[in-house]
Parts: C-alpha cells; structure tokens; sequence
C-alpha cells in the first residue's frame, strides 16, 4: 500500500516535466489562436503571422524539445535558445499583444534550466520585451523613462525572485524523490542480505552446533568408554585375584556413572562438573590424580602466576584440552611419566602438557595412530582438531611439538579475560 502513494507521486512528477517541456508550444499555440480571431486583420496580415509562429515553434522544436542530448546541459545552446524565443516573442506580441502569453516563456524557464546569474539576465530581458514590444520605448523624457526603468527593475525583481524560489524547491523536490527511491533501493538490498546474512548464521550455527555435540560426545563418551573397555581388560587378566579384580570393576563402574553424567551435561551445553563447585586449577588437578591412578602412569602437575577466575567458557576449553591430552597420552604415548602446567599470565593461560612417550611427526598422515598427546585412537585425529576447534572458538592457539622417540608436548593458550563476578 506504500508503493500507491509513491507511484502516484511519481506519475505526477512526470507528468509536470511533460507540461514544462511543451509550455512554449502551449502558450505559442494559445496566443496564435486569440491574435487570429480579432476581426479587423487583413488574410495577409493574418499568414504573416502565421508564418511567423510557425517560424517560433519550430525554433522552440529544433533548439529546445528535440535538441541533441549533448546539447542539454550547455548552457550557450540554452540562452541561444531563450534568447531566440524573446527574439520571435517580441515580433509577434508588436503584431499583437496576445503573444505577451508566449512572451512569459522567459519568466516561466529561465530558473530551471539557468544558473541564478544568467537566468536573472533573461528575466530582465523579458520584462523589457514586455513593456516595449506591444507599446515601444517610453517618451524621451527624465520622468518616463524613470517610470519605465523602475517597472523593468520591479518586474525582474519580483518575478525573478518567485522564479527562483520556485524552481529551488521544484529541484529539492526532485533530490527528495531521487533520495527516496535511491533509499528505496537500499532498503531493498539490505533487506536481502538480511536475509541472506540470517540464512548463512542458520547454516553456521547448525554447522556449529554439529561441531560442539561432535566434541562433547569425543570428550565424555568415547572417551568414558575406552576407560570402561580398559579397566575391563584389566579386570579379565586378574580374574584369580579378586581384590584386583574388585578394584578394576569398580573403576569402570565409576567411568560408567561419570561418563552418563558428562553426556546428559554435554546435552544441555553446561560446563563439566568438575568446574562447578572447584577453581580451575583444582579441576584439572583431580581429573589429573584419577588419571594418574586409572592409567599407572606418574604425573606431576604444577600452577604458576595468580590463578583467576575466567569466564566460564574459557576455563571449559583448557579443561577439556587437558582431559583430552592426557587420554591421548594414555592410549597412544606409552609414556613413563607425564607433566602438566598450569601458568597464569598478564595476557593469556597457558597450559602445557609433556610426555616421554615414543612421540609421533605433527601433520603427517602416519603420524595419526603414532601417539602422542595430540594423536586420537581412531587413526584419523579427531582429538588434535577437536582440541584446535575449541581453542579457535575462544581466541585461542594450540601449539605441537613432537618427534619420533622424543616425546611430545602439547602447548595451548587462551586470552586471559576475567570473569564477569571478577571484573
């Protein structure tokens, strides 16, 4: 319903530039037509001025309504123009003073097709074709020639003035229209990246969504039930000794409960249990002993610099980074001793974890089931891109370091932004 107003407005617009454009043909056609019904003009006199108008028309045809488009804005072929039609104008308002009508052409387009100066000139030649060419130049007297130069003045003044008035606000209107529908048509394009933009952060956030369950169910499932598988080997090795055997069950039984319990919490997007009711430092410190005591693989951990709290999100992803290292030691590094760093910095935390093991080339296609806190069990390193996903996620960096029989450290990094309780 918006548009109606709009096209409407539009419609009246064009219709206005159509009637400028053919005002002098008008005006020509109108004075011509009252000039040949007074009654007391001979046929000859008559077809003189007929000739004549049709001599003015087609000036105003050839100059003006048909001129060549790179005429349009030279403004010599317009006050050629002008200049003509007062020419022809003042021959036919002395034959008859009907054609002052056709004469008004010179107050009517100046101001808009002019600049103010030269427009100004033409207005005041046109008041002089008005006051002269019906009745002649004024008595050759001080007081007449005053009166006539004081209405010459009066005239150009207040018709130029109105005119140029006028035309100002008849080109404002135009730059408003052209604005609006310019505006429009930005309207219009962002409206569709709008919707363009919606579609993609649709698709992205599926995408993301995708990524996150992918690493959750990596980081408590999968990883749960190769703990569960482990200590169930373990348990079939030592079926005559029953206190080992207890033991061993009971570990997977305990993997099996924590595992459940970190799924449902992946599901609902919460942070690990662990960080709940613990700092940082302590979370990754527990889940490092039940490592250490589940895998009978010695571990030293140490904390640097002042801990803080973090936002929760970080304080996450340097805990699963951690929890996924040091699975991936256990399955793939045959490590005889493991150490993890906690340092807090200025700028950023860092977390550091270093292995003995039998190492492993970063990046290499072979290097995929080598070991090494970066490898995963599956041969196709999903633990080392879970562990950069997540880091990328919150403007972090993860860093490799390994070889063949030299062991392999995994350094990881996060900006170091306070918690919002903390701030």
């Amino acid at each position: 319903m918006a548009d109606q107003p709009r096209a409407a407005a539009g419609r009246w617009e064009r219709r206005f530039e159509r009637i400028f454009e053919a005002s002098p043909h008008i005006l020509l056609a109108g004075s011509a037509t009252l000039s040949l019904a007074q009654m007391n003009q001979s046929w000859a006199y008559r077809m003189a001025t007929v000739g004549i108008a049709a001599a003015a028309a087609a000036w105003v045809l050839l100059t003006y309504t048909l001129r060549p488009r790179r005429w349009r804005d030279r403004r010599s072929a317009i006050l050629l123009y002008l200049v003509g039609v007062l020419g022809f104008a003042a021959v036919l308002q002395h034959r008859s003073f009907f054609f002052v009508a056709f004469t008004i052409v010179g107050f009517v387009q100046p101001f808009m097709l002019l600049p103010a100066v030269p427009a100004f000139g033409i207005v005041a030649l046109t008041s002089v074709v008005v006051y002269t060419a019906s009745g002649g130049f004024p008595k050759p007297t001080v007081e007449a020639w005053a009166g006539w130069i004081f209405l010459i003045c009066l005239q150009t003044v207040l018709t130029g003035f109105f005119s140029f008035i006028g035309a100002k606000m008849t080109k404002e209107h135009h730059d408003r229209q052209q604005l609006v529908a310019e505006l429009e048509t930005a309207l219009e394009e962002n409206a569709g990246l709008h919707a363009q933009l919606l579609t993609q952060a649709r698709e992205a956030g599926v995408l993301d969504e995708r990524q996150r369950m992918a690493r959750e169910i990596h980081d408590t499932l999968a990883q749960g039930l190769a703990g569960i598988i482990t200590q169930l080997e373990a348990a079939s090795r030592v079926r005559d000794q029953p206190l080992q055997l207890d033991r061993h069950v009971e570990l997977a039984r305990s993997l099996a409960r924590e595992s459940l319990t970190e799924a449902r919490r992946s599901v609902q997007a919460l942070r690990p249990e662990q960080l709940e009711d613990a700092k940082l430092p302590d979370a990754i410190a527990e889940m490092a002993e039940r490592w250490s005591r589940t895998s009978s693989v010695p571990l030293s951990f140490e904390t640097t610099g002042e801990p803080k709290p973090m936002l929760a999100e970080l304080e996450a992803t340097l805990f699963r980074v951690a929890q996924e290292a040091l699975t991936n030691v256990g399955k793939h590094a045959m490590a005889s001793k493991v150490g993890l760093t906690l340092s807090y910095m200025d700028t950023e935390v860092l977390l550091d974890v270093r292995d003995d093991g039998i190492g492993f080339t970063p990046g290499s296609p072979s290097g995929n089931g080598s070991g090494g806190v970066g490898q995963d069990g599956d041969g196709h390193g999903f633990g080392l891109n879970g562990m950069a996903q997540r880091l990328r996620r919150v403007a972090g960096n993860l860093e490799i370091e390994s070889a063949p029989g030299e062991g392999t450290a995994i350094n990881a990094s996060v900006p170091a932004i306070p918690a919002e309780g903390s701030r």
